[in-house]
């Protein structure tokens, strides 16, 4: 699918934001591993938690959609052995947390995904897992999926580097209390530290027991299981990046309801980076109201927010002077290498941007529309969608159907508040 975008003049209205793509995914995967039935108010439904149900499902959850509802019924201590390979699709969330679920279970179980899905690392997840006494089988190329995993989880220490994901450390956590014995583990260059704080989160939610040295080191206690329940699943502060973003560089009046500034999600830092750069915020009971206004660059500490490097990308582009986004390499394992992508497209529009080894180098200046490439990658597609809405001239983006990974009703939303933008199908 291609996506035909003009500029904008201006947003203006109200958007409900699509529910958290990575509060959904745990909440399955907790569901499917309790031992009775959940129930899961307002989950995202997309490509990407799918793959979770579809994975958790393969070992024996009975997983039901009713309307906006997901109910669950849960294998417990029983799962299932999965008949075939479990297909992640196009994520990588899914494939991180259930690698640390398989082994923690004893279920011997080939793990695979698209062709971006398997040029994602997992080395060091898989090297923590085979400490504490599991298989893991890398069937194509050494450390990248498909891997198969056999034996079971033991137990005990282990150290491993979470520069490149939390999600490694978050899959330990949420396997290791499902084990007979207690687990330490060591973490060396934690990254993305709100999404370790979400899936602790979820633990604390379920009464599970660990011990915690900041983020440098966990105690597991073993022996505990999860426990059946119901919860309403937050917005998407990923996905809201993006409209607020398109209203901080068209200089446009939208309201995003659905999200918590309350919630442990990271990205929602975003609004006070545009804060920063001089766009207004406006906290209300049910989520927020951005007024665009003119932007001034800053630099930009993004660790904790990698998923925003793209749109963020856009907005230095759109503000005033330079924007420098830095220590954020662990996007080049992303979908995508996000640095390299981003600058390359938005070259393309005539940006003065420059790849740092950890981030962008954005000099802001008028954008012209170009033909783009989304490299199959919703984030970069979304982000240079954003980009389109302020550029000279009309802007088309390949590979465009890769929003439905996270936000499927992207575009229908967009046009809502007063994008201009169109799709045809691609010809093959």
């Amino acid at each position: 699918m291609r996506l035909h975008v003009k500029k904008t003049d201006r947003l203006q209205g109200e958007i409900v934001v699509p529910a958290s793509k990575s509060h959904t995914i745990r909440a399955v995967i907790l569901a499917a591993l309790a031992d009775g039935k959940s129930v899961l108010h307002n989950p995202l439904f997309s490509e990407d938690t799918k793959a979770a149900i579809g994975a958790c499902t393969a070992l024996g959850a009975d997983i039901e959609q009713k309307g906006s509802t997901l109910v669950v019924r849960g294998f417990g201590p029983h799962p299932r052995q999965p008949a075939g390979v479990l297909d992640m699709l196009n994520s990588g969330t899914s494939t991180n947390l259930l690698l640390g679920t398989v082994a923690a279970l004893g279920i011997e179980a080939e793990i695979s995904g698209d062709s971006s899905l398997c040029s994602r690392p997992v080395t060091a997840l898989a090297d923590a897992l085979t400490a504490l006494g599991c298989t893991v089988d890398f069937r194509d190329k050494q450390g990248y999926p498909p891997v198969k995993i056999s034996g079971k989880l033991k137990g005990g220490s282990v150290a491993i580097d979470a520069s490149k994901s939390s999600q490694y450390i978050s899959s330990l956590l949420l396997a290791c209390p499902l084990l007979d014995t207690d687990t330490s583990i060591t973490v060396s260059n934690p990254s993305e530290l709100p999404y370790i704080e979400m899936t602790l989160s979820w633990l604390d939610q379920q009464g599970i027991a660990y011990e915690r040295d900041g983020y440098s080191r966990f105690t597991v206690f073993g022996g505990q299981t999860y426990r059946p329940f119901e919860k309403s699943i937050p917005g998407d502060w990923s996905s809201a990046t993006f409209p607020i973003c398109a209203a901080a560089v068209t200089s446009s009046d939208v309201v995003l309801k659905g999200i918590d500034v309350n919630d442990v999600q990271g990205d929602k830092a975003v609004i006070e980076y545009l804060g920063d750069m001089g766009a207004e915020i406006e906290i209300r009971d049910d989520g927020i109201r951005i007024i665009g206004k003119g932007l001034v660059g800053k630099e930009l500490d993004i660790n904790a927010t990698p998923d925003a490097l793209p749109a963020l990308a856009v907005v230095g582009c759109c503000a005033r002077g330079t924007t420098k986004l830095y220590n954020v390499a662990q996007a080049r394992v992303k979908e995508t290498d996000r640095i390299t992508v981003m600058a390359r497209e938005l070259k393309k529009m005539h940006a003065r941007v420059q790849e740092l080894p950890d981030g962008l180098l954005i000099e802001g200046g008028p954008l012209t529309g170009a033909n783009v490439h989304g490299h199959s990658d919703h984030r970069v597609v979304m982000a240079l969608s954003i980009a389109a809405m302020t550029a000279r001239g009309q802007t088309t983006i390949d590979t465009a159907e890769a929003v439905s990974v996270t936000y499927p009703h992207f575009i229908e939303t967009m046009n809502t508040v007063g994008a201009s933008i169109k799709f045809t199908q691609e010809v093959q």
